[in-house]
């Protein structure tokens, strides 16, 4: 018998194919699993980094030695940029609103603070944004 030369070579192209669509596959499977976990860890940070807003106006409104002074504030809106570990980058806006009512001869005062954390710029690839909200109420 005869054999034809390069007969071998259809069916070792068609394996060299496979394996490169293989590769292609496994390859963009990889970053897309990659991008999952990266886009995940920055929405646990904003939100980390939102509840420190909300820490912070509560602190703001209700601690810091403002009982004894007097001097008790909730800023209508203030702007915090974070520049330590985690979330550093992050800009939160914390904003705050004071109700003051009456509960017998007490008089109390509700503070609703809510608090927006961003990362990056909207429309773009690794944007990010958490917003908390939290009331307290101070009994005087």
């Amino acid at each position: 018998m005869h054999r034809q030369p390069g007969f071998a070579l259809i069916p070792a192209l068609f394996l060299i194919v496979v394996l490169g669509v293989l590769a292609v596959v496994a390859i963009r499977v990889g970053t897309g699993q990659q991008q999952t976990v990266t886009m995940s860890l920055l929405q646990a940070r904003a939100l980390s980094a939102a509840q420190t807003g909300i820490e912070w106006g509560a602190y703001k409104a209700l601690g810091g030695g403002c009982k004894a002074s007097g001097t008790c504030s909730c800023v209508a809106s203030t702007t915090l940029t974070l520049t330590e570990a985690a979330l550093k980058g992050f800009t939160v806006i914390v904003t705050c609103s004071a109700v003051t009512f009456f509960t017998g001869a007490a008089t109390n005062t509700s503070y609703v603070l809510n608090s927006a954390a961003t990362l990056g710029l909207y429309g773009q690839p690794g944007y990010v944004r958490r917003v908390v909200s939290g009331t307290y109420t101070d009994a005087t």
